[in-house]
């Protein structure tokens, strides 16, 4: 059996050795694809593996008609959009994520932008404090919660709304559960969104759900860009010259967020939620071990495809 990491964003060295210590320790090759700058680089690299490990890296039809070996796909993170999972299940593929491995290194950085939000961006004015703000977390998974956890430090008043969620969950940690999405919004001072890009939520944070939130709010996006609609968005900033905007996903319209929006707007250069040593060593360890898994023993506990 072959395993490939293919990744355009390479892996800390200390995690492609951990992932070549389980991949090898199961009895299979491990061969790398990195920093590679065309995609047909991938396609000649996917042609006789049985296993693929990747990041942010596009697997779509194309590549799964190249694979003809190929058993499964593990995403190292949370999110899966890169993945075609409709072309993954025609090609009778297997597609798996590493749910948890990045949530607090996310959630670290959700809370670096709120405070560097508030703090005007370190622009030498004065600006607020976290204590006694009112967070709301839109969506209450892996990341979320680990939102809640560190943003109780600061003293923050915290609520959550998520649809999948039993608020007796959420209650539980001591966190307030929002009736509705627009019950969330309208009482956060700050919202933190961590939504997957589906057909329900692309775009779905828009005008009127933004427009609901207190004087001074503050979006802060560590989820997905789509989730946006950046249209309304920048028709609601120029609206209300209090709202402020922080994202670790550029959006596309980030030079006229620059050009009209300075000092109440900032995006990461490129998606960092999970660049840290300690995820980016976890996620890639967690997706070896679950390749060995499925191809020993069948497992497909972290199954994201029908």
């Amino acid at each position: 059996m072959k395993v490939l990491i293919a990744t355009d964003k390479p892996f800390a060295k200390v995690a492609v050795d951990g992932i070549r210590k389980e991949i090898e320790a199961a009895g299979y090759e491990l061969v790398l694809l990195e920093k590679y700058t065309e995609k047909q680089q991938l396609l000649d690299a996917v042609k006789d593996v049985n296993a693929i490990i990747i990041r942010s890296d596009i697997i779509d039809a194309e590549v799964f008609d190249a694979a003809k070996e190929l058993k499964i796909v593990v995403r190292a993170g949370a999110g899966y959009d890169n993945v075609d999972l409709d072309a993954a299940t025609a090609h009778g593929v297997c597609v798996m994520n590493t749910p948890g491995q990045n949530s607090n290194a996310v959630a670290e950085l959700a809370l670096g932008m709120m405070v560097y939000a508030v703090r005007n961006f370190y622009n030498g004015t004065s600006g607020s404090e976290l204590m006694g703000k009112k967070l709301g977390i839109h969506a209450y998974g892996n990341v979320g919660r680990n939102v809640a956890r560190i943003a109780k430090g600061f003293g923050m008043e915290i609520f959550a709304f998520d649809a999948f969620c039993p608020k007796e969950v959420i209650e539980k940690d001591g966190v307030k559960a929002a009736d509705s999405v627009e019950e969330l919004y309208s009482t956060s001072d700050i919202v933190s969104l961590h939504i997957p890009a589906t057909a329900e939520t692309k775009e779905s944070i828009n005008y009127e759900l933004l427009n609901k939130m207190p004087k001074g709010a503050i979006l802060v996006n560590t989820a997905r860009k789509e989730v946006i609609n950046e249209t309304e968005l920048i028709k609601l900033m120029q609206d209300r010259v209090d709202f402020k905007y922080v994202t670790d996903i550029m959006p596309a319209a980030d030079a006229k967020f620059n050009e009209n929006f300075a000092g109440r707007y900032f995006s990461t250069p490129k998606k960092m939620g999970a660049q840290t040593a300690e995820a980016n060593i976890n996620a890639g360890i967690a997706a070896a071990v679950q390749i060995v898994g499925f191809l020993n023993d069948g497992c497909e506990k972290f199954r994201v495809n029908k």
